[in-house]
């Protein structure tokens, strides 16, 4: 399976950006989606999970100001980001699994990555 994470752009510390999560060939609507980021120089970071049957997890660092979302219709899974901070500058990834292990996702879990998109936050 291949993902497209797409969306990322340059943006004011305070603003907002969406992300798309899409595959290549076939929809996600059956499989759980996570979202991932590796700033430079650090790992890569589970942020939040949205799994076949769309019950969602964060991370306590996105908690309240990144929501996941999916669309059945196109097949995509979102990433709505606000009030964004420079820290939250880093290429951000999407991934497919079976599940999102309850909350307790991490990159090793899971098979399917995508291309990441680079999001940059200004101060």
């Amino acid at each position: 399976v291949q993902l497209q994470a797409s969306g990322g752009g340059l943006v004011q510390a305070g603003g907002s950006l969406r992300l798309s999560c899409a595959a290549s060939g076939f929809t996600l609507n059956n499989d759980a989606v996570a979202w991932f980021r590796q700033a430079p120089g650090k790992g890569r970071e589970g942020l939040s999970c949205i799994s076949s049957s769309d019950t969602t997890y964060y991370v306590n660092a996105v908690k309240g100001r990144f929501t996941v979302s999916r669309d059945k219709d196109k097949g995509t899974v979102y990433l709505h980001m606000n009030s964004l901070k420079p820290e939250d500058t880093a290429v951000y990834y999407c991934a497919a699994d079976q599940g999102c292990f309850w909350g307790d996702f991490r990159p090793s879990q899971f098979d399917s990555w995508g291309r990441g998109t680079l999001v940059t936050v200004s101060s």
